[in-house]
C-alpha cells in the first residue's frame, strides 16, 4: 500500500510539490515560534510557566504552537485572524450591506470581506499586544525575577509592533498554504501547533508513572479511553443525515429527463470545529488580561473564569452551542435549498415543495444542530475532566482533538480529491492525443 501510493504520488508532480510547499511553510511557521522578542528574560519566563501548566494559559499556549511560553514573534499566532473573523460573520447577520457583499457581489464581494478581515486581524492584534506587554512587566518568576528587563513604553511599543507583525506574517503563511499548497492554511497551522506539544504530553505522562503519581493501569485505561473517544469522534464526524430527494420526470425537446433517487446529506456535526474555536477565542482573550492584570478584583474575576471554574464551563458550553446554530444557520439556507429544489423538479418524498419543504429542512436542520452542538460540548469538557479527576498533565480531547480529526480528514479529502483530478485530467489528455492520432 504504501509503495503503491508512493509509485502514484511519483507520477504526480503537482501534488508533490504543493506538498512540499505547505510542508516548508509549516517549517517555517514553527522556525518563527521560537524566535523572542527583545526585552525578556527567558530563564525568569520558563519558571513563570512552569508554574503555570494546567491553567488557561496551556490552552492558550497550545493554540500558539508554544509561541505564548516562548513569548516568540508568533505568540498570538492565528487568534486575532480567527477573532476578525467572528466580527465579521456576526457583521453579516447584523448589517445588510455586508450579507449582500457577501452573497451578491461574488467573488469580488468576498475579496473585500477578506481585506476588512485583515484591517480587523491588525487592530486586534495592536490591542492584544499592548495588553500582553502591559501584563509581562506585571509579571514575575517564582523566584521574583522580572520577567521584563527594561519595562516602559519603548518595550510596549516593542512588543506591539513585534507581535502585531508575527499575526500578521501567520495569516499570510496561511492564505499561502491555501492557494499554493494542500488543505485550509489557517487549520494547518493550529494542527502543526497542537501535534508538537504531543510528545511533550507522553514525556509528562512518563514522568509520573515513573515518580509513581500515576498507576501503570490508570495509565492503560487512559490509554485505551483516549483510543475509544478518538474512534468515536471519527465516526460523529463522518455521520449523515441522508433526506431521501425524487425528481419528477420531465420532456425537454424527444428527450425525457429526471425520474430519478438521490438524497441531499446533512452532517451530524454540520458546524465542524467552528464552534469550539470560536468560543475558545472569545474566553481566552480576557481571561489572560485578568490573569495578567495585578488587581486584585480582575484576578479575582479571571479566577471564576479558570477552565477548571463552573463559570467558564457553562459560558464555554452556551457560547459552543451558540455559535453551533449560527454558523449552521450561515452556510445552510432551508429557503435555498427548498427553492432550488423546486427549480430542478425535486421534492421530498411526502413533503410539499416549498414552503413545507423548507419547514421539513429546517426541522431536520435543527435537531442535527442539537445533537452536534451537544456532542461537541461533552467532547470539549472533556480535558477538564481528565485532568482534574485522573491527573492527565495535558490537554486531550476539546477543541484541540475535534481540531485534529477534523483538519486531518480534510486534508485527507483533499489529497484524494486532488490525486482523482490529476488522474482525470491525464486520461482526457490522452483521449485528445489518440483522437489527433
Amino acid at each position: 500500500m504504501a509503495v503503491g501510493t508512493a509509485n502514484t504520488m511519483a507520477g504526480q508532480p503537482s501534488l508533490v510539490k504543493r506538498l512540499g510547499w505547505t510542508f516548508l511553510i509549516l517549517c517555517c511557521y514553527r522556525i518563527g515560534v521560537h524566535v523572542p522578542i527583545p526585552g525578556v528574560d527567558a530563564a525568569a519566563l520558563a519558571s513563570f510557566f512552569q508554574s503555570m501548566q494546567g491553567t488557561l494559559f496551556s490552552l492558550f499556549d497550545m493554540f500558539s504552537g508554544g509561541g505564548l511560553s516562548n513569548v516568540s514573534v508568533f505568540a498570538l499566532g492565528v487568534m486575532p485572524y480567527i477573532s476578525g473573523s467572528i466580527i465579521m460573520q456576526l457583521l453579516q447577520v447584523i448589517s445588510p450591506d455586508v450579507k449582500r457583499m457577501a452573497k451578491e457581489e461574488g467573488q469580488a464581494g468576498r475579496r473585500k470581506l477578506t481585506q476588512y478581515t485583515r484591517y480587523l486581524t491588525v487592530l486586534i492584534a495592536l490591542v492584544q499586544g499592548l495588553g500582553i506587554a502591559v501584563g509581562l512587566e506585571n509579571m514575575t518568576s517564582p523566584a521574583g525575577t522580572s520577567i521584563v528587563l527594561n519595562p516602559g513604553w519603548q518595550f510596549r511599543m516593542v512588543t506591539m509592533t513585534t507581535f502585531t507583525a508575527g499575526s500578521v506574517l501567520v495569516m499570510w503563511l496561511g492564505e499561502q498554504i491555501t492557494e499554493r499548497g494542500i488543505g485550509n492554511g489557517i487549520s494547518l497551522i493550529i494542527f502543526c501547533g497542537i501535534v508538537v506539544g504531543i510528545p511533550r504530553g507522553i514525556i509528562q505522562s512518563l514522568a509520573l508513572i515513573q515518580a509513581g503519581d500515576m498507576s501503570i493501569f490508570m495509565a492503560a485505561v487512559i490509554v485505551v479511553f483516549m483510543a475509544a473517544v478518538l474512534v468515536a469522534i471519527v465516526f460523529v464526524e463522518r455521520a449523515q443525515r441522508r433526506i431521501p430527494i425524487s425528481y419528477a420526470k420531465r420532456q425537454v425537446g424527444r428527450k425525457m429527463y429526471g425520474g430519478q433517487n438521490s438524497h441531499l446529506p446533512l452532517r451530524l456535526n454540520t458546524a465542524g470545529v467552528i464552534p469550539p474555536i470560536f468560543a475558545s477565542s472569545l474566553l481566552l482573550f480576557p481571561a489572560t488580561i485578568g490573569q495578567f492584570s495585578s488587581n486584585e478584583y480582575v484576578k479575582h474575576a479571571a479566577e471564576l473564569f479558570s477552565p477548571h471554574g463552573i463559570a467558564y464551563n457553562v459560558l464555554y458550553v452556551s457560547l459552543m452551542f451558540f455559535f453551533c446554530y449560527f454558523y449552521t444557520a450561515i452556510i445552510f439556507d432551508p429557503k435555498d435549498m427548498a427553492e432550488n429544489l423546486k427549480k430542478n423538479g425535486g421534492f421530498i418524498p411526502g413533503i410539499r415543495p416549498g414552503d413545507k419543504t423548507q419547514e421539513y429542512i429546517d426541522t431536520v436542520l435543527t435537531r442535527l444542530t442539537l445533537s452536534g452542538a451537544t456532542y461537541i460540548s461533552l467532547v470539549c469538557l472533556l480535558p477538564m475532566l481528565l485532568i482534574s479527576n485522573f491527573n492527565v498533565p495535558f490537554f486531550f480531547g476539546g477543541t484541540s482533538l475535534l481540531i485534529l480529526v477534523g483538519v486531518a480528514m480534510d486534508f485527507m479529502n483533499q489529497v484524494e480529491s486532488h490525486m482523482i483530478s490529476s488522474q482525470y485530467q491525464g486520461l482526457m489528455a490522452k483521449a485528445r492525443k489518440s483522437g489527433r492520432l
